[in-house]
């Protein structure tokens, strides 16, 4: 009645139409269990943060036509325990340490100083002392830090074998003053 090719045809229709549901009912329960686990009012610690500002003249640090830049990294201490992150859903998370300051009068900068990718539970819990941040950090407009507040957060990134990733922050951040330098 039905030749093979309809018969196969209805068969992978079903199929997909039950892969879909069962994708969308794992992305519902895997974020129904973040929320359930309080993932979004996890606190953080940072604390000691001290910064190591040099002036540059390589273009790898921002500099243009020779010009010096103010480039900057951070010593800094954290203590955060994300295992509510992880869930059977989870393949890993992205933490990452970001400042945010003011670059002019009016607009917003947010620069990362540090991350880290975490892939099990037993690895989740972050206790960090005088670590050195990864990444050198220039302002891209007037290039100087004296005198600019940076306040401090840290943000993650769930990362599903299923679904859609999920972004949030910790609760605790940390505000720094950035004192004039004269060893640069």
């Amino acid at each position: 009645m039905f030749s093979l090719v309809q018969r196969f045809q209805n068969v992978s229709n079903q199929a997909f139409s039950l892969g879909i549901i069962m994708v969308v009912f794992i992305m519902a329960s895997s974020y129904y269990q973040l929320i359930n686990n309080n993932a979004f009012s996890i606190p953080s610690n940072i604390d000691n943060v001290k910064t190591l500002v040099n002036v540059r003249t390589s273009r790898y640090f921002g500099s243009q036509r020779g010009k010096a830049k103010e480039n900057m990294k951070i010593r800094f201490d954290l203590n955060t325990d994300l295992t509510p992150l992880f869930n059977w859903n989870t393949k890993q998370v992205f933490v990452y340490l970001t400042a945010e300051y003011n670059s002019t009068e009016k607009v917003s900068s947010e620069v990362t100083f540090w991350d880290k990718i975490i892939k099990s539970k037993e690895d989740a819990v972050v206790d960090v002392n005088d670590l050195r941040s990864k990444y050198s950090i220039w302002d891209i407009e007037d290039g100087k830090f004296d005198g600019k507040d940076l306040v401090f957060k840290l943000h993650w990134n769930v990362q599903p074998w299923v679904g859609l990733l999920t972004y949030g922050e910790t609760i605790g951040n940390y505000t720094l003053t950035v004192e004039n330098n004269d060893n640069v």
